[in-house]
């Protein structure tokens, strides 16, 4: 039954991965007819642009702006996204500059700067499509000065190690860039900006989505400072940073555009895809293999190991009492949560789920549970995440790994690679958070 249940999890995480392909997602939800470009319930008439400017980042962008290509071909004038290094495309017109991720680099600074150039020169008679999606904040690294890349890179890698959810990581570094928080709406004005996301926070807010550089900013320098101090890393963060926030608070630095302003008159923000789409399509291929399916939530979010260990204790209750749902059962949850680093293991959240859920599910007939990161990589992994069932722990143990140590240093990755039961897709070129799926099979 385990093999099966196993085949029929990734079969239905891979379902998810191609509804959530971001040349699709442009296509849905842009076309080009006669001389307009529609986006939405919005119609661009391109002949009245003189040029049309395509821009971006993300781990998707490269595709999206193939999407972005097929509709334009030669109306394109000139274009540059940032990506993960991997995640590419055969472009045309569009170039395309590979840099870290989620650590910045250099070439994500260069990058970010001729991005930003793009935008400045375009005037009140031209178009500039914005394509952003998730990795979006890491890859456009344009640090506020005198804050330098160095010291940029020390303040994420806290913010990713403490816990903090994604919306407090880019409420930190919108307040320490020159990109992020509108601020790329500010340098495109007076031009007409349309910008697709897609989408991989929680709730799909504008102004979170690769740290919404083309969005009003909600978050403020005092947002900022706070969240640092909540994670007990305000005295740990370079001196320059802690001192752009202050300045910032006391009004010495401009905040971040917010709504209303003029900035955003001809803007249009279009969300294309989500997690939701993903988690549809995963429920679709599931109740088509012959299971009763629930989506639990497309908002999960919270400690990693908390979340796995809510996920078990249902699948023991499908087995105990048939309730929410009687087998054989397939539930499905989406977001995107977090881990706070113990160890100097090597994992991801994906990972580390499945870890903590295997564990509890130590000795249970009939279970698998699966958790995967849309991009493809969970971490600072070649894999997406990793897949288990109630034997996994038992496995482990013949060959003399302890899950709870291996759970005790955040060390999922080494767990799962001698088990085989790494999930391993390659580079996906889209980005939606993860997909995580419990299947109980009918005894």
């Amino acid at each position: 039954m385990e093999a099966t249940l196993r085949k029929h999890a990734v079969a239905i995480f891979r379902e998810s991965l191609r509804a959530a392909d971001p040349i699709e997602a442009v296509l849905r939800h842009a076309s080009v007819e006669g001389d307009a470009l529609v986006a939405g319930r919005r119609r661009y008439r391109l002949s009245a642009f003189r040029r049309i400017f395509v821009i971006g980042a993300g781990k998707a962008a490269a595709s999206m702006a193939l999407g972005v290509e097929r509709l334009l071909g030669r109306r394109i004038g000139q274009g540059l996204v940032n990506v993960k290094y991997g995640h590419l495309a055969k472009l045309r017109r569009v170039s395309i500059n590979e840099c870290g991720h989620p650590v910045p680099d250099q070439a994500g600074v260069e990058g970010a700067r001729r991005i930003a150039a793009i935008a400045a020169q375009a005037a009140e008679d031209d178009l500039v499509i914005c394509l952003i999606s998730g990795g979006a904040s890491a890859l456009t690294p344009l640090p506020a000065e005198p804050i330098t890349l160095e010291e940029k890179q020390a303040t994420t890698k806290l913010l990713l190690s403490c816990g903090a959810s994604i919306h407090e990581v880019n409420a930190v570094r919108k307040h320490i860039s020159c990109f992020k928080g509108g601020q790329l709406a500010r340098l495109a004005y007076p031009a007409t900006l349309l910008s697709l996301l897609l989408s991989d926070v929680i709730g799909d807010d504008l102004d979170v989505i690769g740290s919404g550089p083309t969005a009003p900013d909600s978050s403020t320098f005092l947002t900022a400072r706070s969240i640092l101090m909540k994670y007990g890393i305000l005295e740990k963060v370079p001196p320059a940073v802690r001192e752009r926030l202050e300045r910032g608070i006391e009004g010495l630095i401009r905040e971040t555009p917010k709504p209303g302003e003029p900035e955003f008159a001809r803007v249009q923000n279009l969300v294309v895809g989500s997690n939701q789409l993903a988690v549809d399509a995963a429920a679709a291929k599931a109740r088509s293999l012959g299971y009763r399916t629930m989506v639990l939530s497309t908002f999960v979010e919270g400690e990693t190991r908390d979340v796995a260990r809510v996920h078990a204790a249902i699948a023991r209750e499908i087995l105990a009492s048939g309730r929410p749902l009687k087998p054989p059962a397939c539930v499905i949850s989406g977001g995107e949560t977090t881990v706070t680093i113990r160890g100097d293991g090597l994992g991801g959240r994906n990972q580390e789920f499945v870890l903590a859920a295997a564990i509890d599910l130590e000795g249970l007939p009939g279970v698998t549970v699966l958790s995967g990161g849309t991009d493809g990589t969970d971490g600072p992994t070649d894999a997406a995440g990793a897949i288990a069932d109630g034997q996994t722990a038992v496995r482990a143990q013949e060959l003399g790994l302890k899950a709870s140590d291996f759970l005790a240093r955040n060390d999922s990755y080494r767990f799962f690679e001698p088990l085989g039961d790494l999930l391993k897709t390659g580079p996906t070129n889209t980005n939606v958070m993860d997909v995580r799926l419990l299947l109980v099979g009918k005894r």
